[in-house]
């Protein structure tokens, strides 16, 4: 795709997250990585339901502004999570609300807040580990997500909101999707007795994605 063609597609997923109600006001912000030394990412205190492609940030991979608006201040958590990590080529960063509802639950499995009762959890996320809690904006985040860029595809910052990478921007977007269809099923299944999948029912699902 064109740098355009990428602008473009990123203004239309924002605006389908927007639409849906999995972000709300100027909350969340996105990223995908243009090339190997540039990254395009939303701008500060930008709605994802009106972003304007002109107006996207580009910055290359030690956050210089390149072209565009001023960059979302979290944009440093997205850098680092590519510098780390060269398969991630996108980045979609939400406070949709039952993961930010589960964000803010105590005593979380830290390795792993959602035990995984669906296949498609496994399959596109697999696990979602726990970020302990900083101010937005903190370098602390970026630098706990730094640490485990190449242990998973998701991560639940407390008190917060999520992380969800891909292999492109739409691959990151159904990511997000299905992970907070399965926080809302989590918080359905309350008070129930639930079926979790075996160990040997996830390493069948994870051997059958490689």
């Amino acid at each position: 795709m064109t740098e355009l063609e990428q602008k473009i597609e990123m203004a239309n997923l924002g605006r389908s997250l927007f639409e849906r109600g999995y972000t709300v006001g100027g909350a969340g912000n996105l990223s995908v990585r243009l090339d190997e030394s540039r990254i395009l990412v939303t701008p500060t205190g930008s709605s994802l339901g009106r972003l304007q492609a002109e107006r996207l940030s580009v910055l290359d991979l030690a956050g210089n502004l390149l072209s565009g608006d001023k960059p979302s201040k979290e944009s440093v958590f997205h850098l680092e999570i590519y510098r780390k990590n060269p398969e991630c080529n996108a980045i979609v960063h939400l406070h949709s609300t039952y993961l930010t509802a589960l964000s803010c639950l105590e005593n979380l499995n830290t390795e792993n807040a959602i035990q995984a009762f669906t296949p498609y959890y496994v399959m596109r996320v697999g696990a979602l580990p726990v970020i302990p809690y900083y101010c937005p904006g903190d370098i602390n985040i970026a630098r706990e997500l730094g640490n485990r860029a190449l242990s998973g595809k998701a991560f639940l910052l407390a008190n917060h909101g999520v992380v969800v990478t891909g292999k492109d921007l739409v691959d990151a977007v159904d990511n997000a999707e299905e992970l907070e269809e399965t926080a809302k099923l989590y918080f359905i299944l309350q008070g129930q007795n639930i079926r979790y999948l075996t160990k040997n029912e996830i390493k069948d699902l994870e051997n059958r994605g490689k």
